[in-house]
């Protein structure tokens, strides 16, 4: 197991700006993408952005497209997820996840069977 972990959520108002951070607790060798998901209360988890830890590929949600940016820190200890002019209905709770599968396909980046390995979770509120 990767137990990932993260941080960085809070309350804040419409339209200002939170970076969330996921980090692994051991080495993250056998994690070749990591993203980012979110779910609001009484809704589905759905996809917010996706990075192959080469960093050649990414995937942001159209839903956050232009506001949300998904990227490894500078040392590359972590993957952050930057979340600027938040909106109330960016409330949810935000989960890092990592998936160990050499092969990903088209379309399935935004897919949450396709990560092995999750964090608990970090509370993001967005106040109007």
């Amino acid at each position: 197991q990767v137990p990932l972990v993260e941080s960085g959520g809070g309350l804040v108002h419409t339209g200002e700006s939170l970076r969330l951070s996921c980090a692994a607790s051991s080495p993250t060798s056998r994690v070749n993408a990591a993203a980012w998901f979110r779910q609001a209360p009484g809704k589905e988890r759905e996809f917010v952005a996706a990075l192959t830890l080469s960093g050649s590929t990414y995937y942001i949600a159209d839903s956050v497209e232009g506001r949300f940016t998904i990227f490894r820190n500078n040392t590359g200890d972590t993957l952050d997820l930057r979340m600027h002019v938040l909106k109330p209905e960016d409330t949810a709770v935000y989960y890092c996840a990592g998936s160990s599968r050499t092969f990903i396909g088209r379309g399935e980046y935004q897919k949450s069977t396709t990560y092995d390995y999750w964090g608990q979770g970090t509370q993001v509120t967005v106040s109007s």
